[in-house]
């Protein structure tokens, strides 16, 4: 080995000691990651709602479709337009967009953050039965997840003085990441409809059609994280039943990683939550280990109290969740190997 070659390998190894998470003298762990903007994410969901429901078939579906695409792609993605006809529970025809924002397109290897971008067609959980046919804003339900990746997407730009070339951003070059927004989760068959077609399968509609087309020939990942209802008031995140049963370990990476960055009260430990139907569920079916980080109310131990209610609006968005899911998902892409 020549001098100069064993000069650069010294160099290159202390870039690469210098780049991991360290900790300080007293034994304090200290990040790597970029600070996420919380107040950042939440503009993106406000602007998101600003359209209107987010529901099938509708002009604020479609140009709220437009807008996250055209924020993802001013970060520096290539978008990928995935469109399909479905069906909803009682028959009518839809037109579904999934939406996939990829950075370093070309790396080998890939993660996936996905969430759903539609909101629910029917307050159909409202305390007022009146409402029971009202669309909902979907702030949490589906907004806080796209507010969170636009904003993660944003941390991937290369710094102001060099961001025009949006081919390079800060992550290891052999690793790339898909921010996946799945349409058509949140029309499953309402709770008010009588002898309808009912089921898991009127759920979860964009991303059981891409677990069987992908939007790359023979597309696959090392792992995912989906996201949903991500931005409430009294949240906690409990180990959801399907990711234990498929993904155990990404479990415990995603966990780790929060309790690690002192975010371990929103990721609890305490009790693994119930099985939730999904579009995680719909990866793991596809092959790819997935796991669902959903929001569940601290206090009642079931869906937050805005669920699939007209109070499912920016009003009951709370920054400190988003900071906590936004920060723990930097964290664990800032360290993966």
């Amino acid at each position: 080995m020549t001098m100069k070659k064993l000069l650069y390998l010294i160099a290159i190894s202390l870039v690469i000691i210098g780049c991991k998470n360290t900790k300080t003298s007293e034994g304090e762990y200290v990040s790597q990651a970029p600070s996420f903007d919380e107040d950042s994410a939440y503009t993106y969901i406000a602007e998101q709602c600003a359209f209107g429901p987010r529901t099938m078939n509708s002009v604020a579906h479609d140009s709220c479709g437009d807008y996250i695409a055209e924020k993802f792609r001013g970060y520096g993605a290539k978008i990928y337009d995935q469109y399909a006809d479905g069906e909803l529970y009682d028959g009518t025809p839809i037109k579904m967009r999934n939406i996939i924002a990829s950075f370093n397109p070309d790396a080998p290897t890939r993660l996936i953050i996905s969430g759903h971008w539609d909101s629910r067609p029917w307050a159909d959980h409202d305390s007022d039965e009146e409402r029971h046919h009202t669309p909902i804003d979907g702030a949490n339900d589906g907004g806080s997840s796209i507010g969170i990746m636009i904003e993660i997407a944003r941390q991937l730009m290369i710094d102001a003085n060099t961001k025009g070339d949006s081919a390079l951003f800060r992550l290891n070059p052999d690793l790339g990441i898909d921010f996946i927004c799945w349409d058509a989760e949140d029309c499953g068959t309402p709770a008010f409809a009588e002898d309808a077609k009912s089921g898991e399968s009127t759920w979860c509609l964009g991303s059981q059609y891409w677990s069987g087309v992908r939007h790359v020939e023979r597309y696959t990942a090392r792992y995912a994280i989906n996201l949903d209802m991500v931005g409430g008031n009294q949240t906690v995140f409990y180990r959801e039943g399907y990711s234990m049963n498929y993904a155990p370990t990404i479990v415990d990476k995603v966990w780790g990683a929060a309790h690690r960055i002192g975010y371990g009260k929103y990721f609890s430990y305490d009790d693994n939550g119930g099985y939730v139907t999904d579009d995680h569920l719909q990866v793991n079916r596809g092959g790819i280990p997935c796991i669902d980080v959903i929001g569940t109310d601290a206090m009642s131990g079931g869906f937050p109290s805005t669920w699939h209610t007209v109070n499912d609006n920016i009003k009951n968005i709370n920054r400190e969740t988003l900071k906590a899911v936004g920060q723990t998902m930097l964290e664990v892409i800032w360290t993966e190997q």
